[in-house]
């Protein structure tokens, strides 16, 4: 394998830049895989390097570096809070989206780790004899698990676009979609924009689908909403009405900034 690693943050304040991160990510995956393929080429060699993205996440880094230099100056304390970041309902999009942008390379990046998974940069957040709570990255994270598996459909997408700093013009639109053994089909989707709904229509002909099973969105009035310990179910997806499967076209609405798994049979 060859291992890559990536952590996202709002450089500058720039969120619109934050919520393209994924576009980063893919052009990443992209370049290494080209990379590969074109020393294998001169090689003559038959062999495919796949790709370990064993390190990515939403990290504060700066915040951290800030931090980190207090502790320098009070000779290793003992079990310090480190890295213990709040995550937001914005941070659980960018999360989805990089989610979207490893599956959507699962031919060439075989295996992915999220850093970490408890306290440390972590979905999962506890107190030293006390209670345990979800952040909003746990969502994306836990849909992803139990209806990303069977095969990666390729999804071409046709979005309409918004300007960023570091990367121009993207896409509103971040999708894919994955087809069960069983011939469900689970499609993941983020709503860039910040202010705006953005309509969804996906051709789903010849996949023998019929129905609607679920549209869950993790979305809030408060992009800065966040799960804590003394309000730990603030954020939690919730059911979006009306999205329909009719004539092999689903059709439904995006909240705006968020993150949105519809399960079709």
């Amino acid at each position: 394998y060859v291992s890559l690693h990536a952590y996202y943050w709002p450089e500058d304040g720039d969120l619109d830049s934050f919520l393209a991160s994924a576009v980063d990510m893919e052009s990443f995956i992209d370049n290494v895989v080209a990379t590969a393929d074109h020393v294998g080429a001169r090689l003559k060699s038959k062999k495919k390097i796949n790709l370990s993205f064993d390190e990515w996440n939403v990290w504060y880094l700066p915040e951290w570096e800030a931090r980190a230099k207090t502790f320098e100056q009070h000779d290793w304390p003992e079990a310090p809070r480190l890295l213990e970041d709040n995550y937001s309902v914005t941070d659980a999009v960018v999360f989805g989206s990089l989610l979207i942008a490893l599956l959507r390379h699962a031919d060439r990046v075989t295996v992915a780790c999220l850093a970490q998974l408890v306290n440390v940069i972590a979905p999962i957040m506890t107190e030293p004899g006390g209670p345990a709570w979800r952040q909003t990255t746990f969502f994306p994270f836990a849909q992803t698990s139990k209806y990303g598996r069977g095969q990666v459909l390729d999804v071409r997408v046709d979005s309409p676009t918004y300007e960023t700093k570091k990367y121009g013009e993207t896409d509103l639109l971040h999708a894919t979609a994955v087809r069960g053994e069983d011939g469900t089909v689970t499609v993941f989707a983020v709503n860039r924009s910040r202010t705006e709904a953005l309509p969804l229509e996906v051709a789903l002909n010849g996949l023998d689908l019929s129905s609607v099973v679920e549209h869950s969105a993790l979305a809030d009035a408060d992009p800065d909403a966040r799960n804590t310990l003394d309000d730990p179910e603030r954020v939690a997806p919730h059911a979006v009405d009306g999205t329909t499967l009719q004539d092999g076209t689903l059709s439904a609405v995006l909240e705006p900034l968020s993150w949105n798994v519809i399960r079709l049979a």
